[in-house]
């Protein structure tokens, strides 16, 4: 059952990231504030709900939020700055989104990097703990989703209609046969084999 808030004074939001571990593909995050009576018995770790249900709950959660913003940060920029700080920086420009403003943020995962002044608490599986986490993480999975498939459309080689980005089994296997594309992250060490030819 998760919490409706962490605490009962403070306007917080609800931060959470979609697409970290990906190899290609941009990393999305999303910030929302929720009203304290919100409920919804399909919220959760957006990882524990089937597509059709995420889909439902997105349109629960923008109709039914106080504020929910999303953002994304590139492949390149992930490339330039690195994955942790393009997470952190998808989070600040959400929050900075937000219609408004929050007083505490609650953040999924352990790490985060100050956003301004608000103070924040990092809590270990918060999506699965935080009913704003949570709706975060659907509003960020789904987001980033819809953008594969579009990026699927451009490239369906790489079949990222089904995993999204993720290094599954066929993701590396079409790496392997066909090279890496622009969307790519080249610094995550994902270069297929090459065969010298002498």
């Amino acid at each position: 059952m998760l919490s409706p808030y962490f605490q009962n004074t403070l306007i917080e939001a609800g931060c959470d990231e979609a697409g970290r571990g990906c190899y290609a593909g941009p990393v999305f995050a999303a910030a929302v504030i929720l009203p304290k009576n919100f409920f919804h018995p399909l919220l959760n770790d957006s990882k524990q709900v089937t597509e059709a249900n995420r889909y439902e709950l997105r349109s629960y959660i923008e109709n039914n939020s106080i504020a929910h913003a999303i953002a994304m940060i590139d492949n390149k920029e992930i490339d330039e700055i690195n994955i942790l700080k393009a997470s952190f920086k998808a989070m600040h420009v959400a929050i900075e989104q937000l219609n408004n403003t929050p007083e505490l943020l609650l953040i999924d995962g352990n790490k985060f990097i100050n956003y301004k002044k608000i103070p924040h608490h990092c809590i270990i599986k918060g999506d699965a703990k935080y009913a704003s986490i949570a709706a975060a993480s659907i509003l960020a999975k789904t987001y980033r989703d819809d953008f594969m498939n579009n990026l699927h459309k451009e490239y369906p080689e790489y079949h990222w209609n089904r995993n999204k980005g993720y290094g599954t089994l066929q993701h590396r296997q079409a790496i392997e046969n066909f090279g890496l594309c622009k969307y790519h992250r080249k610094s995550f060490n994902i270069q297929p084999k090459q065969i010298a030819l002498f």
